[in-house]
């Protein structure tokens, strides 16, 4: 326990976990690829299974779709219904899919015996589906309709029937006893079908998973040694030096000292950290008030903006660049002193929407800059409502100061590669502002 007090090296610690890494590591390796072939069987079992089940369901589907086709076409004559079965027939084909990826499976003849059964039915049955829509086709003087039901041959009789009579005997074609019994031998040879599938999945899949099983004992003792050697590093690792790092990270955002404990290589880090933590501090403590703030404002310069610019971290910052509309026209209209008390209300109604952390600077004249830190990208909504708040309150005249609008540029740290790039873009956007016609905020997009 003294050892970790004083500290231990993170080299010597990484060095003997790259040895009991590569040991662990060809066991795992050796382990993996026997469990992984056992698997693969188990899988590639289950996934066939599914894929031919599909295929069953696949041939009923397209069975079934053609019945509601000719159904549909024989009860309201609309020849859409017509066109619809024909695609399924002769271009989607899914019948015959499922029979070719049947055929492409290994040990399943019985299967493939029923299924195609089943289409020997579906495609007797369509002869009689072609008699049905013929029937209509007289009835409703159709002019235009597939080749294939040209070749279909009415009887005299139903050739003598009326419109009306033809349209009835079309729909009984498909809607009677015989035929559904025609559907019904379908269904059947489809059931078959399923059940041989279903008999031949079960042994496939039994025999992958005992040998799946005799593989998995095997990697237990394996798997527990590694599991009690992982938990030994992740608890050394983590006091060494991920809790060193996280609490160092709690204490950097609360501005204070890091506590110098952990490996050795973290304390000197730490160590070096607070060198700079309190230099960093000694020199706000001697800048002076009125060197870094705006007399009239009591924002922040240009000196203190520059300053602020040398400590925070800009990929967790927004800079905002803002610039007063009008201004001119406010020292014109209403004076100078009126458009000093314009700029002491932005600057109070900035810092009274911002965080007590965050930073307001007045660069000269009617441009100002706040920088929100400690914040990433997805606060994008809560600095939206922050700005349309400022603007309400701008807006509204009190105490002999005006309305008054701004046009806000926004951009956060982390798409700039440096400050001079980080200003450039904000500018950029506050400009896009002002072309859509001020008295708005835009971020800038890449």
């Amino acid at each position: 326990m003294n050892s970790l007090k004083e500290g231990i090296s993170l080299r010597n610690i990484h060095k003997w976990q790259i040895v009991v890494a590569v040991m662990l590591s060809c066991l795992m390796l050796f382990s993996t690829y026997r469990l992984v072939n056992s698997f693969m069987r188990v899988k590639n079992a289950s996934e066939e299974n599914l894929m031919l089940h599909d295929s069953v369901h696949k041939l009923m589907d397209a069975s079934d779709y053609l019945t509601e086709m000719v159904q549909r076409f024989t009860e309201s004559g609309d020849r859409r219904f017509m066109e619809q079965y024909f695609i399924e027939a002769f271009a989607t084909k899914r019948r015959e899919q499922a029979l070719s990826e049947l055929k492409r499976a290994e040990n399943d003849a019985p299967a493939l015996e029923s299924l195609q059964e089943a289409m020997r039915h579906s495609l007797k049955l369509m002869d009689r589906e072609y008699y049905a829509m013929r029937l209509v086709i007289e009835a409703k003087g159709i002019a235009e309709y597939p080749a294939i039901l040209k070749d279909v041959a009415l009887s005299s009789a139903d050739i003598a029937l009326s419109p009306d009579e033809k349209m009835r005997r079309a729909t009984r074609m498909v809607l009677d006893d015989e035929y559904y019994a025609q559907k019904n031998l379908i269904r059947a040879e489809a059931g078959n079908s399923v059940q041989a599938l279903v008999s031949h999945a079960q042994k496939e899949e039994s025999d992958a998973l005992e040998q799946f099983q005799k593989e998995l004992n095997l990697a237990r003792a394996g798997i527990l040694m590694i599991i009690a050697t992982i938990f030994f590093v992740v608890w050394l690792t983590s006091h060494l030096g991920i809790n060193p790092i996280l609490r160092a990270v709690d204490q950097i955002e609360a501005d204070s000292p890091i506590h110098e404990n952990g490996a050795d290589e973290f304390r000197y880090l730490a160590k070096a950290y607070n060198n700079l933590y309190f230099m960093h501090k000694k020199s706000i403590e001697h800048l002076n008030f009125k060197a870094s703030h705006d007399e009239l404002t009591g924002a922040y310069n240009r000196a203190g903006f520059d300053l602020l610019l040398s400590s925070l971290d800009l990929d967790s910052t927004y800079m905002m660049m803002i610039d007063v509309d009008d201004f001119k026209n406010i020292n014109d209209t209403y004076g100078h002193e009126t458009g000093d008390k314009v700029l002491k209300k932005i600057v109070q109604v900035l810092k009274s929407n911002f965080r007590f952390d965050d930073y307001v600077c007045r660069l000269g004249g009617d441009e100002f800059v706040v920088f929100m830190v400690h914040s990433d990208e997805t606060h994008r909504e809560m600095i939206e409502m922050k700005w349309q708040k400022i603007g309400q309150e701008l807006a509204h005249a009190e105490e002999g100061v005006p309305p008054v609008s701004l046009s806000v540029g926004i951009v956060h740290g982390s798409r700039a590669n440096d400050i001079e790039a980080l200003m450039n873009k904000a500018d950029e956007a506050m400009y896009k502002s002002k072309k859509q016609g001020k008295h708005t905020f835009t971020f800038y997009e890449m």
